[in-house]
């Protein structure tokens, strides 16, 4: 099994930054891709950001200019920076991995709250 740990959400104004950290344990192998999701409460959870292993970024639309990823793979450990917040950027962010391609590894959420 995989434990995924999400920190560094809070409450942030308009135009703020924020740092999420999403730390990786257990039978994680640092060859694998990870990914950040958001949902905002009564909405799907999109997808948000996805960081290969090699450090290979791909960003929703939605965020692309805004947010980079980042990973330290001696840390097990992804980064999401976020720039330019806005409030349809609230909502609680997931980190995850696939494991085998069908074995799918979400950590808690951390809520990320941007209002004036």
């Amino acid at each position: 099994q995989v434990q995924l740990v999400e920190s560094g959400g809070g409450l942030v104004q308009p135009g703020g930054s924020l740092r999420l950290s999403c730390a990786a344990s257990g039978s994680f192998d640092s060859g694998n891709a990870m990914g950040w999701h958001r949902q905002a409460p009564g909405k799907q959870r999109d997808w948000v950001a996805r960081i290969r292993s090699d450090g290979e970024q791909w960003y929703a639309d939605s965020v692309k200019g805004r947010f980079t990823a980042s990973r330290d793979n001696a840390k097990n450990t992804v980064y999401l920076q976020m720039n330019s917040l806005k409030p349809e950027d609230t909502g609680v962010y997931y980190c995850n991995t696939v494991i085998g391609g069908n074995r799918v590894y979400w950590g808690q959420g951390t809520q990320v709250t941007v209002s004036s």
